[in-house]
């Protein structure tokens, strides 16, 4: 399918400076099939985003319950820098650095990514022993800090990342437990 070689593309070489000639070469076909296919950049782009979200969804669905909140925290971590999350997080905070979610036809499409994502997420802290109606304050501690460790490129050494991801694996436990 033709979105599903887009979103290969776009994961493989990000969305900064991304434009339909290289895209639709490199693809296999033309910009203006493109244009037909998907309507404009505008909508190629929001199709890539959610496109992506699926399967960075699907990843964690497909996740096995981790023996306790403390170690799906750090698997999840773990699973941030493999593939398929490691590209669809790049894209998607790509896609939000430059300033593609702050106005339409981006903001509904992030708005829906990010309820999908965060469902994802709470579906399994849920699975890992967090209770349902702490798992929403658990999922906005861990997935914004876990971005936030992801993008870190200030930290070079991957212990002190990973001592960081289990201080806020404890601290999720501690908020699931309370």
């Amino acid at each position: 399918m033709l979105l599903d070689l887009v979103t290969d593309h776009v994961l493989a070489h990000g969305l900064i400076g991304l434009t339909l000639r290289p895209l639709a070469a490199a693809v296999g076909t033309s910009d203006r099939m493109l244009i037909y296919h998907f309507g404009s950049r505008d909508a190629l782009v929001s199709a890539v985003v959610a496109r992506a979200t699926d399967r960075a969804v699907g990843r964690i669905d497909a996740l096995p319950a981790a023996p306790g909140v403390r170690a799906a925290v750090n698997r999840l971590w773990v699973e941030y820098g493999e593939q398929p999350l490691d590209s669809c997080l790049d894209v998607y905070v790509q896609a939000a650095a430059t300033g593609l979610f702050g106005s339409e036809p981006y903001l509904s499409e992030a708005r829906a990514s990010n309820e999908r994502w965060s469902a994802a997420l709470t579906g399994y802290v849920v699975r890992c022993g967090a209770p349902a109606h702490r798992a929403a304050r658990v999922v906005t501690l861990v997935d914004s800090s876990l971005y936030g460790f992801h993008l870190d490129l200030a930290t070079d050494r991957p212990e002190e990342l990973a001592r960081g991801v289990d201080d806020l694996a404890h601290a999720a436990e501690a908020l699931a437990d309370a």
